[in-house]
């Protein structure tokens, strides 16, 4: 959640969540940028009542909270929410995109992908999910003062070995963290050993075992922090930008992405209401037992409620074939953008906590598209 551009989501969507609060009808495109004590926030906004438009007004308080909440509060991190420059430059939406939703039509063109898969009970694959809950553990344990050295900044990644199609065996875990100088060996100035396997006992071992505890093994390559030191990090270290991690964000690279970004968006852009219908219909897919895996393509055009179409995968592993079954989710799933939003319940203050740890596979009440409750409507149709 400090990872520079993943700061950027969160104050993107915290923005467009303090607006859906007051205003569910608000249309927002919020990007921000990030840098050493300076935070850009741009792009367009429309509100409908003035309440609404008094809490636009006051976008900076919600900058600033948001920086706090996900732990740059001390100067010495060199990002700090006190006293960090904000500049907010945010205009109404054109009028010309608004013709075409004011029509109930989609908020721009493009291709949302969703997938699911067998590896994980959450019917996400395997990297990615390890990935993302690992990055929640360690926002747990550095927020809980559970390790006083962790700093926001952080990032992960697994490698898995496959075998058929199926995961076999973790091969590596690479795990970068900020940290303070505590974590420092003084004799060779960088990271300690004792610092790299207290990362291993606290935060990768019982994220691996809660998964499956017969992934653990001792075969498995660590990497944490290695290039040795991580000491300047944050905005400081690096430059951030909303939507400049898309695939971290849905999941891992195994399946396509339509390369729109979601943090910032509400939901009559079909960049993200479409796809997490997407991920909703290859959930339900799955979950049914009509595929091992399924990814699910939906194109729009601007101003036209219907998709232009709708595409299934299962890779050979459907129960069906796969032009069958797209005819089902035609009929099942609402596809135009106003169904889609009312289905999922689109129009809610639920947001910023989609933008860290992954807007897909966590079992949350806020994540409607995470229910698997059209399996039963889709075996029926599919196999009678």
């Amino acid at each position: 959640m400090g990872h520079p551009d993943k700061l950027c989501d969160q104050i993107s969507d915290a923005i467009l969540d303090s607006l859906l609060e007051h205003d569910p009808n608000v249309r927002a495109a919020i990007e921000t940028l990030v840098t050493t004590g300076l935070v850009v926030v741009a792009g367009e906004v429309t509100v409908h009542n003035a309440e609404a438009d008094r809490v636009l007004g006051r976008a900076e308080e919600t900058v600033r909270e948001t920086i706090r909440k996900i732990g740059y509060d001390d100067a010495d991190s060199g990002f700090d929410y006190r006293s960090c420059e904000v500049m907010c430059r945010l205009h109404a939406q054109s009028d010309d995109i608004a013709l075409g939703v004011d029509r109930d039509g989609a908020g721009d063109q493009g291709l949302m992908f969703g997938f699911a898969c067998n590896e994980t009970e959450a019917l996400m694959p395997l990297p990615i999910q390890l990935s993302h809950r690992l990055m929640e553990k360690l926002a747990e344990i550095r927020q809980a003062g559970g390790i006083k050295w962790l700093r926001p900044d952080s990032k992960t990644q697994v490698t898995v070995l496959y075998e058929e199609g199926m995961p076999k065996a973790i091969d590596g875990i690479v795990l970068s963290t900020q940290h303070t100088e505590e974590a420092v060996d003084p004799g060779t100035g960088v990271m300690s050993d004792q610092a790299a396997k207290e990362i291993i006992e606290k935060v990768i071992r019982p994220v691996v075992c809660r998964e499956n505890e017969q992934l653990w093994s001792d075969a498995i390559h660590f990497h944490i922090n290695p290039t040795g030191r991580f000491v300047i990090g944050g905005p400081h270290g690096d430059s951030g930008l909303t939507g400049r991690k898309i695939i971290v964000d849905t999941y891992g690279g195994r399946g396509r992405h339509g390369g729109g970004a979601f943090s910032g968006k509400d939901p009559s852009k079909v960049d993200r209401s479409a796809a997490y219908m997407a991920r909703y219909i290859a959930k339900n897919v799955v979950a049914a037992k009509l595929a091992k895996l399924c990814e699910v393509q939906l194109a729009y055009a601007i101003g036209v409620p219907k998709p232009v179409s709708v595409l299934v995968d299962t890779c050979g592993t459907g129960q069906i074939p796969d032009a069958k079954l797209e005819g089902i989710i035609r009929e099942i799933f609402p596809l135009t953008p106003r169904a889609i939003i009312q289905h999922l319940d689109l129009r809610r203050p639920i947001y910023t906590e989609t933008a860290r740890h992954g807007h897909f596979g966590r079992d949350l009440p806020t994540f409607t598209w995470e229910k698997t409750d059209k399996v039963e409507e889709l075996r029926k149709k599919a196999l009678g």
